[in-house]
């Protein structure tokens, strides 16, 4: 990383301070999100990564309301996933990835989901994954995510998405370049 987008991607103290306080507080109040898990010692790695912390910030500012969702038992890096209610608000209206917004002709719009996702520094969730976070509470229910898609789709010029109906986990597809003002995307951070 060169030492502009370093300075770009750096927060300021107070930035920084009110992001560990959110992040907390939201720890705290959701335990059975992240049962076994010590805020103690995600804190410590945390403070450890400036680039992971302005991820989340993004994921923040964006509406995503990241919290901890567990551990990866095998690199025993903390799985930070945006628990919104719904979609998060500053990323919707997108479609899939960049080749499905450059195959756009006209109302092309502000970027995707792909794109967006890389920007911020975190991964889209896959189908299971996503389907992990719903055992987690109920998500989606006006609004829908982009999921990452299995090659296979997307070289047929599909994308899926998914949300929660009926109280069930739907996943449909559509042409990756389609876009709609009530689907966004959810983020995966490790830290």
């Amino acid at each position: 990383m060169n030492d502009t987008n370093s300075q770009r991607r750096a927060l300021s103290t107070a930035q920084k301070d009110e992001l560990l306080r959110t992040l907390q507080v939201r720890f705290e109040k959701n335990m059975p999100r992240h049962l076994g898990l010590n805020w103690a010692e995600v804190l410590t790695r945390l403070e450890g990564d400036a680039d992971k912390l302005w991820s989340l910030h993004e994921m923040e500012q964006t509406g995503g309301e990241p919290d901890v969702i567990g551990q990866d038992q095998t690199t025993g890096e903390y799985l930070f996933v945006d628990c919104s209610a719904e979609s998060p608000s500053g990323r919707r209206s997108l479609c899939y990835d960049r080749e499905a917004w450059e195959s756009r002709k006209e109302a092309k719009p502000r970027s995707s989901a792909a794109d967006m996702a890389g920007e911020m520094g975190v991964e889209l969730l896959t189908e299971q994954q996503y389907r992990e976070l719903q055992r987690l509470g109920k998500f989606d229910l006006k609004t829908s995510s982009w999921v990452k898609t299995p090659a296979s789709i997307r070289k047929l010029g599909g994308a899926i998405f998914c949300d929660r109906r009926y109280d069930t986990v739907f996943v449909y597809h559509n042409g990756a370049d389609s876009y709609y003002a009530a689907r966004g995307f959810r983020g995966l951070l490790r830290v």
